[in-house]
């Protein structure tokens, strides 16, 4: 919409909010204060909001809209730690605890290479007595099988548990995460970066300055990461907006941010929600709430982030699509996989193709665009869309790659303890 259309509109909202986006516009940084506030708009309000959030977007990173082709590999969801947020971890007792060798990890990133992958990633949980070389192992098997494939692995979380285990400093286990070819890291176990509200909903996960540790560490190193908050459970906007003010202050000083990612809590599933171990847990964010967050992230984070994701997996691949008019500029990835949202009753499967991607943001006006990890541009696909990708051919993803519930439920990779693998090999 022209700037002369978009006074219009602010003409007739609240005064108090015009004043904000007007100052937005005008090239103003937000405070966090001033978010807040347009976490409170509803109605007309809300609309001229992501009017704004729109035009940003624009003049930010113009009208295309991008995606990554990827493959998560999530390669154990036996963990240690208990959170109820988490639909996905089961305990080393539980019969369905898989742990993939590494020989399987490499297969199933041949797979994605196959299918025109240009980048794994790989998150798992946090398993007992883990050898803390195992992420850099992973790393360098990956990597010497595929060198040009991005390697985009182990959440903050992980990290920190592979120092613990291996008695290094993170820093230098990050070093060693680099040298064994790891490119990015995934800025995920964010959730709310507020201490108390991670200390109800994960109590024992990494806290906010462990996290921040991690992130800045990573960035020093010159190791790029995503960002992520986790929203619809007990949290209230006044978190939202301190967790962007949080990574913010970060970008400013690092730069090492690549994109935010919104993602509201799937809580079908969720532990905190079916078996009430936590009080007055909301069933997930409300379709309100998910267009403030990606328009007040836009108008908070745009001009130091550049990228804000909207993700089909949580939202479905509609609602992502109309959140291209509310500040996000891109997809995500067409995951092949997915197994955390899907054990928590995500509705909407594990692989939407390169070709449903692009359709998606030509439906919505824009220009697709097929992305690295970095967000340096591969492909822009302005014209007649003929490109036919390996996995634009594929009918069942399920059948084809394999799903979360047959790979929990399988004998195939079941997980053994550290202690009971001794115990079976003294016995031979």
């Amino acid at each position: 919409m022209a700037r002369n259309g978009l006074a219009a509109v602010l003409e007739h909202i609240d005064p108090k909010v015009s004043a904000i986006l007007h100052r937005t516009l005008d090239g103003e940084e937000l405070s966090w204060s001033d978010g807040l506030r347009l976490c409170e708009t509803n109605g007309l309000d809300l609309q001229a909001m992501g009017l704004v959030a729109d035009e940003m977007r624009r003049r930010q990173v113009g009208d295309v809209v991008t995606y990554v082709v990827n493959r998560n590999i999530n390669f154990t969801n036996v963990c240690i730690k208990h959170c109820t947020f988490c639909a996905f971890s089961r305990e080393y007792r539980q019969e369905e605890g898989y742990f993939l060798p590494t020989e399987e990890i490499v297969r199933r990133a041949q797979e994605a290479v196959d299918m025109g992958a240009t980048e794994v990633c790989m998150q798992a949980g946090l398993p007992p007595k883990m050898d803390g070389n195992l992420y850099i192992e992973l790393t360098k098997a990956v990597k010497k099988a595929f060198p040009t494939l991005h390697m985009h692995a182990f959440s903050p979380e992980e990290v920190q548990y592979g120092a613990i285990r291996s008695g290094v400093p993170i820093i230098q286990y990050l070093k060693e995460l680099k040298d064994a070819g790891l490119d990015t890291l995934p800025g995920t176990s964010a959730e709310i970066l507020d201490q108390e509200i991670r200390d109800i909903i994960a109590p024992g996960r990494i806290t906010v300055q462990q996290w921040i540790e991690v992130i800045t560490s990573a960035h020093s190193l010159g190791i790029p990461t995503t960002s992520t908050i986790m929203y619809g459970h007990i949290e209230t906007p006044v978190h939202w907006v301190k967790h962007m003010n949080l990574l913010r202050d970060i970008q400013k000083e690092t730069g090492g941010f690549t994109e935010f990612v919104p993602l509201s809590l799937i809580h079908q599933e969720a532990p905190m929600y079916t078996r009430k171990l936590v009080e007055n847990v909301r069933e997930g964010a409300t379709g309100t709430e998910v267009v403030k967050m990606h328009a007040v992230a836009r108008l908070m984070l745009g001009p130091t982030f550049r990228n804000i994701q909207s993700s089909w997996v949580k939202e479905g691949p509609k609602m992502a699509q109309y959140l291209l008019t509310a500040g996000a500029n891109d997809l995500g990835g067409t995951l092949i996989n997915e197994s955390i949202s899907t054990s928590a009753g995500a509705q909407y499967g594990q692989l939407v193709p390169p070709k449903e991607l692009r359709r998606l943001i030509r439906d919505a006006g824009r220009t697709p665009a097929e992305r690295s990890t970095t967000y340096t541009l591969r492909k822009v696909f302005t014209g007649a869309d003929e490109e036919v990708s390996p996995l634009d051919l594929v009918k069942n993803a399920d059948e084809r790659f394999g799903s979360y519930r047959k790979l929990a439920a399988s004998e195939q990779f079941r997980y053994v303890h550290p202690f009971e693998r001794e115990k079976q090999q003294a016995t031979h």
